[in-house]
């Protein structure tokens, strides 16, 4: 039938968001168990490694028109920022629970790209946007909010908030990437960000693992990238703001996990922390 070609395209869009969302929140949650018995660099320099690999492999079917050094430029930074996020964001996990602190580096993983749009490249938000601002602040003090002991609510909260800058390094990379040159760019992001980890990881010591620890690891790196390449095809194939605000809800994958896996407790105030969290990254993406 007519005009049935962009309708099927936006629902594989949709579809592939919400896949992004799922692998995004799966892997999270193993490399967070994967960094409670190994240093997080080195989870995500195992990861990376076979992220590498996937994703040179998915890169050759998906057409390239145009692989300019530019994009490839874009693509090895925002590989500095993922490297580096990755690292963060599984040390938070490390010594804090997984359903506060995903949120978290979610909220400004998805916040500061937006400022630095209405900044330095002069973007214009809508009042939803700005509304998403409003109650960041409070998101972060409700999730934030207790003691700040290693095993207090506020354990890896800083380590949270370092990862969201870094992955917001990211974003803005990739997206300043031309669409042109296929999955590429993303190829060098990951070898650059096994490059950015790799003098931290690499000791004798931090490389002694156990076989469901480094599986772990492995698996956080294969999902991980397949998530971020679905988000990339996802925002081909469909409006961009609909694929950022799938995808940014993955953190409800590993929240939900973190509470029935690991029986994890959050406070009625870290509870409403949560929704307002869900909220901002929803607003500001839209």
């Amino acid at each position: 039938m007519p005009g049935c070609g962009p309708v099927t395209g936006l629902g594989v869009g949709v579809g592939l968001a919400l896949v992004s969302a799922l692998c995004f929140g799966l892997s999270d949650f193993a490399a967070g168990l994967a960094a409670r018995r190994l240093h997080s660099a080195v989870v995500v320099l195992l990861g990376q490694i076979c992220g590498v690999t996937l994703i040179a492999l998915l890169a050759i079917p998906v057409a390239n028109p145009n692989v300019t050094a530019a994009a490839l430029a874009w693509g090895a930074l925002s590989g500095i920022g993922t490297g580096l996020g990755a690292a963060f964001l599984f040390q938070a996990m490390k010594i804090g629970r997984f359903s506060l602190v995903v949120p978290l580096s979610d909220v400004a993983g998805v916040a500061i790209p937006v400022v630095i749009g209405v900044a330095l490249l002069h973007d214009r938000l809508s009042w939803w946007a700005w509304a998403g601002f409003l109650i960041a602040g409070p998101a972060i003090w409700l999730m934030t909010s207790g003691h700040g002991s290693r095993t207090g609510p506020a354990a890896g909260a800083g380590w949270a908030l370092l990862s969201g800058a870094a992955f917001a390094l990211q974003y803005v990379a990739l997206a300043r990437a031309d669409a042109a040159a296929g999955l590429w760019p993303l190829a060098l992001n990951r070898l650059v960000a096994v490059l950015t980890v790799a003098p931290i990881a690499v000791r004798r010591d931090r490389l002694r693992m156990r076989r469901r620890t480094a599986l772990l690891a492995v698996a956080s790196g294969l999902l991980g990238t397949s998530a971020i390449a679905a988000f990339m095809l996802a925002s081909r194939m469909q409006a961009l703001s609909v694929a950022v605000v799938l995808t940014s809800l993955y953190p409800a994958v590993t929240v939900l996990l973190g509470l029935t896996l690991l029986h994890e407790r959050i406070t009625r105030r870290q509870v409403a922390g949560l929704v307002c969290a869900t909220a901002t990254v929803v607003l500001v993406s839209l």
